[in-house]
Order: structure tokens, then C-alpha cells, then sequence
């Protein structure tokens, strides 16, 4: 058979020479496979170079200039997620809230383009496996919930937009010290004397300085997922990342950045404060700390774009959305669950059941005595 030769077309898609058909991306490989004839064409995987960009000089000379690449989405109505849509198909489920997906009205944007990604290890069988796995496992759950656990459709492959910071951090602050002691203190109990020891603190104030550098601060630039759980899915293995190609996004659906890159490091700045303050915590020592005052200065500021893949299952039960999430590069699942009250009630009223039987059966066993 004829080697594929792999052809960008309008709509940014790679196609087999034999057929013609849209080649995808094989998760857990560096090959394109086309749908139809099965050809497979391996993509040239250069040496990754993750390059840092200066944020302040970014932000002041280059924000409204940098090149940025112009792509097509489609925005959902119900959600307003914004995602990439495969040009031959005409509806969809939106992959964020389960609603139909229309693209009567596709929009071009330009968006600041990605440069790096972590392709995808795990394909739809083996997520899929693993999200039916998490869902058996969930207790009180509605019994109908069990039914989405065999609809492989509704799992759907995403690239998801991430910004990483790094960032040179000063801090001071002030504050005070508790040191724990014990005394001695007497008391008279029905003209008995007694002794007992008693706990107190000694405040001490306290002043100092930290000095810490923040490496690959991560922070999603979605804000069409739960941040609880796709925090959850971390961590991720950042020598797998590759400079960013189309080839790999090929077959997937890819969501446009929310979060822009100074929104971004805003969102970097609480992870950041709040490392520092258990950093401070710890310099201040003794059994308790208080922080009264704590100023950060950020230094030497660069940042990253890439690409994070992760399957994705949304479903509405009773009118409200749940989000099921598949890390695309380990298998971690995290996600959003409804409870079955009806078991949960049932389970209390046997539980109460129980200990009055057993309540009775003491009772009767005292009384025969």
C-alpha cells in the first residue's frame, strides 16, 4: 500500500492521499490513522523547545500585537463553551453541558496560538473503561445513573487551554509566635484539693522575609469545567510535551482560551500566595502562627501556552448539569455526582431501625435479668 501523504487543507485537517478521508490522531502513539482505510502516517516529533515568554514584556510591548492564529468555533447556547467543530458535521453534543450542538453560527476569532500540548496516551476504550469504572464504584447514587456508563458517546476527547507561570517571589511579613506551656493549678472539689495541669500560650511577635521560585504554576484558561475536579486530575507529566503541532488536535475537539494571560496570572498569584503563607508559617515555627501582614513582590515573570488533553462526559439529570472528567494522558477520573436521597433516607431509616431493635433487645435482656 501507498504511503498516505498527509495534505493541509482550509479547514485545517490532514487527509489520506489513498482515500481522501480525514486522518486522526492515535492517542498513545505519534501516528495519523485515516478512518476508513486504516493507512497510518507517523508525524515528525521535533525536539521540544519550551520556550518562557517575559510576561511584563509581553503584557507592555507585544499583548495587542503578537501573532495569533485565527480559528473557527462554535459557541454553545446553553453553556457558552466555544470549541472547535469539525467542518463535515453539522450538530453535535456540546461536551461541556450535554446540549445539542448547532453550527448555524460559527464564529473566527484570533487567539494567542499554543505552544506546547501533551497528546493524548489513553484512547476512548480505555477511558471509557475507566469512567465506567469510577461510576459502578459511586455509592448512593441514583439507580438510572448507571445507564450513561454505556453510552460511549457521550465521551468526548478535548484539548483544554492552560497558561503555566513561573515567577521569582520576595516576600515580608509580620506576625506573632505561640509557644505552648503547661501550669500547674490547684482547685478545691467537696473540700478535696486538687491539682491539674493547664494550657497556654505565649505570643511572641515576629517579622522576617522569605525568598521562593514558582516553576510551572498551572492554571486553566477554561472556565466551562468544574476548577474542584480539573484541579483534581493533576498532576501531569510535563516531559511528555511536545511543541505544538495540528497533527495531534486531529480527530479531537479543541476549546478556546477564557482566560486570558494576565487574568491567568491572577489566578497563578492565589496559588502562589497561598504556598507562601505556609512557607511563612513555617519560618515563623512554635506551635501556632498568626500572619498579620504579608507582602509579595513577583519577579522575573515568564509564561507558557499548551494544550492538555482530557475526556469529557456531560449529562443532565433533573435539569442540572454533571460533568464527568478522564485525564487523557494518566486515567485519573474526577467529576460531579448527583445523590440518590431515596437510598440515602432508606439506609438512615434502617440504620434507626437497627439500634431501636438493638435498644429493645437490651432492654428486654435487663429486664429478664
Amino acid at each position: 500500500m501507498e504511503e498516505p501523504i498527509l495534505k493541509d487543507t482550509n479547514q485545517k485537517e490532514v487527509t489520506c492521499k489513498n482515500c481522501a478521508a480525514k486522518l486522526t490522531f492515535k492517542p498513545g502513539t505519534s501516528s495519523l490513522v485515516c478512518e476508513y482505510c486504516g493507512a497510518e502516517n507517523e508525524i515528525e516529533v521535533q525536539e521540544t523547545v519550551a520556550e518562557e515568554l517575559d510576561f511584563d514584556k509581553f503584557i507592555s510591548e507585544e499583548y495587542n500585537n503578537i501573532q495569533k492564529e485565527e480559528v473557527t468555533t462554535v459557541a454553545c447556547e446553553s453553556c457558552g463553551a466555544k470549541t472547535t467543530f469539525n467542518p463535515h458535521v453539522v450538530s453535535d453534543f456540546c461536551p461541556f453541558c450535554g446540549s445539542v450542538l448547532v453550527s448555524k453560527k460559527p464564529e473566527t476569532s484570533n487567539f494567542f496560538r499554543p505552544s506546547l500540548l501533551i497528546p493524548f496516551t489513553l484512547d476512548h476504550k480505555k477511558a471509557f473503561e475507566n469512567f465506567q469504572l469510577w461510576i459502578k464504584k459511586l455509592w448512593w447514587a441514583p439507580s438510572n445513573l448507571k445507564k450513561y456508563a454505556v453510552q460511549e458517546e457521550k465521551l468526548k476527547g478535548l484539548y483544554i487551554p492552560y497558561w503555566t507561570y513561573d515567577s521569582q517571589t520576595y516576600s515580608r511579613y509580620t506576625g506573632q509566635r505561640g509557644d505552648d506551656y503547661y501550669v500547674t493549678e490547684t482547685r478545691t472539689v467537696n473540700g478535696k484539693t486538687e491539682s491539674h495541669q493547664v494550657k497556654k500560650t505565649r505570643w511572641t511577635s515576629v517579622s522576617g522575609n522569605i525568598s521562593h521560585f514558582f516553576d510551572d504554576v498551572l492554571v486553566c484558561a477554561s472556565k466551562s469545567l468544574p476548577v474542584k475536579y480539573i484541579d483534581k486530575l493533576e498532576p501531569w507529566d510535563y516531559t511528555k510535551m511536545l511543541n505544538y503541532d495540528e497533527k495531534f488536535v486531529s480527530g479531537f475537539t479543541t476549546e478556546t482560551y477564557q482566560v486570558d494571560v494576565k487574568e491567568g496570572f491572577g489566578n497563578a498569584k492565589v496559588k502562589m500566595e497561598d504556598v507562601v503563607r505556609s512557607l511563612v508559617r513555617q519560618d515563623i515555627g512554635g506551635d501556632h502562627q498568626r500572619i498579620s501582614t504579608l507582602s509579595i513582590n513577583y519577579d522575573k515573570i515568564t509564561f507558557k501556552h499548551l494544550l492538555l488533553p482530557i475526556w469529557v462526559s456531560a449529562y443532565r439529570y433533573k435539569k442540572k448539569i454533571y460533568r464527568f472528567l478522564v485525564n487523557g494522558q494518566t486515567g485519573k477520573v474526577q467529576g460531579e455526582r448527583p445523590w440518590s436521597w431515596i437510598k440515602i433516607t432508606l439506609a438512615i431509616l434502617v440504620g434507626l431501625a437497627i439500634i431501636a431493635g438493638a435498644i429493645y433487645l437490651i432492654d428486654a435482656y435487663s429486664q429478664n435479668a
